[in-house]
C-alpha cells in the first residue's frame, strides 16, 4: 500500500519489524499494563497485530515516528480500532486525530458500518475518552468477546 501523506505526515502500512515502532509498542503495552490490571488489558500483542483481520499502521513526520494504529475487522461491517498510541515527542500535535481520520476511512473503504473500540476507564485514559468523543463514538456495552469490566470502556459509532 502507498503512504498516504498529510503534508508533512506520512501514514503507511506497518510490517512492525522495525526498532522505533517496536519500542513504541512495548511503551504502548507498559502504559496499559501500568494503568489496568493484566486482566483487563486487552491490547494485541506484536502477533496479534500481524493477525487476520488486522491492519497495522505507523504515522511519520518526517522520517520520526509519531504514532501508531491499527484496524481489526470484527466482521464485514463491524471494525475494532486497537493500538492508538502516539510517541511522546508528538503529544498534543494532531497524530492521534489524523490517525483515526485514516483508520475511519479505511473502515468506511472495507464496507463497514460501525466502528468500536474497548480502551481504559481510569485519569490515565480520559484523553483518549475526549478525542473519541469529538469523533462522535459513544459508550456501549461490550462488543465482540468482550465481558464487562470495570477497567475498560466501550466506545462505538456509525460511520
Amino acid at each position: 500500500m502507498s503512504p498516504k501523506a498529510d503534508g508533512a505526515w506520512r501514514i503507511v502500512e506497518d510490517d512492525l519489524s522495525g526498532t522505533p515502532i517496536r519500542a513504541l509498542l512495548e511503551a504502548h503495552f507498559a502504559g496499559m499494563l501500568a494503568n489496568s490490571p493484566a486482566e483487563s488489558c486487552h491490547f494485541l500483542d506484536f502477533e496479534g497485530l500481524k493477525g487476520p483481520g488486522v491492519t497495522f499502521w505507523s504515522i511519520h513526520r518526517g522520517d520520526d515516528l509519531a504514532g501508531c494504529g491499527a484496524l481489526k475487522m470484527l466482521d464485514a461491517r463491524h471494525g475494532e480500532i486497537k493500538s492508538m498510541r502516539t510517541a511522546d515527542a508528538f503529544l498534543r500535535q494532531g497524530v492521534a486525530a489524523r490517525m483515526l481520520d485514516h483508520i475511519m476511512a479505511e473502515a468506511r473503504t472495507r464496507g463497514a458500518g460501525r466502528l468500536s473500540l474497548e480502551t481504559g476507564s481510569g485519569a490515565a485514559f480520559e484523553p483518549a475518552h475526549a478525542l473519541y468523543r469529538r469523533y462522535g463514538f459513544e459508550e456501549c456495552d461490550p462488543f465482540g468477546d468482550y465481558k464487562p469490566d470495570p477497567f475498560s470502556r466501550f466506545m462505538t459509532r456509525t460511520l
